[in-house]
């Protein structure tokens, strides 16, 4: 999975403000903590910490996630050359500002305008896993918690969110496919452990009673 890129979105707050200098700001929050998400297969939470030293470095800000376009914002370190600034909190990621040259960008203008009469209400953001767990696996719809998140290389302002329903991207599908994968791998491991400790216990009652009945 590390080096799977993936892809979610979802409804939140995105917020079209002006700076002090008459800047065209949006602000908004691309990441949620503990927020369940059905996958189909499976819900899907991200743990509160997973984006702990997460690789943060070099993040585009775009729409719809059109690679194709030119990047509307870009987060470098958050230096002072950055047009996006992200930060990390209790409740998930924050973009806690990106400034848009409307002036100069038809798709910068058009999408200020859009947030700001409310018709995009979406984040996205793509990103990698590095490590997770799976938690009831004994049930039909088991739950994946995704740990520690590598790296977020893009975000998004998206038109149709769809983190809260089974809609995906067909890049997507194919790493969901690889999940539902990995899902029945953990499924078949945990049968086996089960399947080890039975026999455990099946041996250790065999030689309890042939111990007693004295052989």
């Amino acid at each position: 999975m590390k080096n799977t890129l993936e892809r979610r979105s979802y409804t939140f707050d995105v917020r079209a403000t002006e700076g002090e200098n008459g800047e065209k700001i949006i602000t908004g929050r691309p990441i949620v903590y503990e927020a369940k998400t059905d996958l189909g297969y499976f819900d899907e939470v991200i743990a509160r910490g997973a984006l702990d030293g997460a690789d943060l470095r070099d993040v585009r800000f775009l729409v719809n996630h059109d690679t194709s376009m030119i990047p509307l914002a870009r987060s470098r370190r958050n230096n002072g050359n950055s047009t996006m600034k992200l930060s990390t909190d209790f409740d998930g990621m924050s973009m806690d500002f990106v400034k848009l040259d409307v002036e100069n960008n038809s798709d910068a203008r058009a999408l200020y305008s859009a947030v700001q009469r409310g018709d995009i209400t979406g984040m996205s953001f793509m990103f990698s896993i590095d490590a997770q767990e799976w938690l009831d696996l004994e049930s039909e719809h088991p739950t994946r918690r995704i740990t520690k998140i590598g790296k977020v290389v893009e975000v998004s302002a998206v038109t149709f969110p769809a983190y809260d329903s089974t809609e995906i991207t067909a890049r997507s599908k194919e790493t969901l496919e690889s999940a539902r994968l990995e899902l029945e791998s953990a499924r078949e491991q945990r049968a086996e452990s089960v399947d080890t400790d039975n026999s455990l216990e099946l041996a250790k009652a065999k030689y309890n009673y042939f111990f007693k009945n004295g052989g």
